[in-house]
């Protein structure tokens, strides 16, 4: 149990998605959970049986409120749905593989291959904001809920905030870190003084056949 001004966000990624299986960029957009990706949500829950959790949020975008809802019910909670922890809204990339974005706009391309955080993608997000608001909305669920355990549903964009909250890492550094599919995270927050727990744990996940099987 977290201390009285102390709150532990245990985050989960959402399982594998159609769009994860082919490399294309969903952002905003949707695409269903794959067979894997559904069992992959109900192997989280087997994990998490029998851990005390005060709330449960989520991205509202459906592959995360998909894997909410498999896992939700087995721990005795309802999903609240958070649009704070959506994906980077990735405007003209939405739909693309990175190789067609990369024909299509090479300029914009180029842009998202640099490291400026403050330039945004036409019609979606920079990596500045998308940071600052998978941020405020952790520390404003911390205020809310000081000294409670909360699992969150959400990207890998936002475990990427996360971790460079946590670790220090600046917002502009390559990502030397892994980001799976259906992982568990977790993190303490104390006074906004963020502390990494658990990073990309997946053994509840080893029993499982391989996308290639889907």
């Amino acid at each position: 149990m977290a201390s009285p001004n102390t709150t532990e966000l245990v985050v989960v990624r959402h399982g594998q998605t159609a769009w994860n299986r082919i490399g294309k960029q969903q952002g905003w957009l949707d695409s269903p959970l794959t067979g894997l990706g559904t069992t992959q949500a109900q192997a989280i829950a087997d994990a998490l049986v029998g851990e005390r959790f005060d709330a449960c949020y989520s991205s509202d975008l459906g592959r995360a409120l998909q894997t909410a809802q498999i896992i939700a019910p087995r721990i005795g909670l309802e999903v609240i749905p958070e649009p704070g922890f959506r994906e980077r809204n990735q405007g003209i990339l939405q739909g693309m593989t990175m190789a067609e974005f990369e024909r299509e706009h090479p300029a914009e391309y180029a842009h998202l291959r640099g490291a400026d955080p403050d330039w945004a993608i036409p019609g979606g997000e920079s990596t500045r904001q998308l940071y600052d608001r998978h941020i405020s909305a952790a520390e404003s669920l911390a205020n809310r809920h000081s000294g409670a355990r909360l699992l969150i549903v959400a990207h890998g964009g936002v475990l990427n905030s996360f971790f460079r909250r946590a670790t220090g890492q600046g917002i502009a550094s390559p990502r030397r870190f892994s980001l799976y599919n259906a992982s568990i995270n977790a993190f303490s927050i104390t006074a906004e003084r963020w502390t990494l727990l658990l990073w990309g744990d997946t053994h509840h996940l080893r029993h499982l056949a391989t996308e290639d099987d889907w």
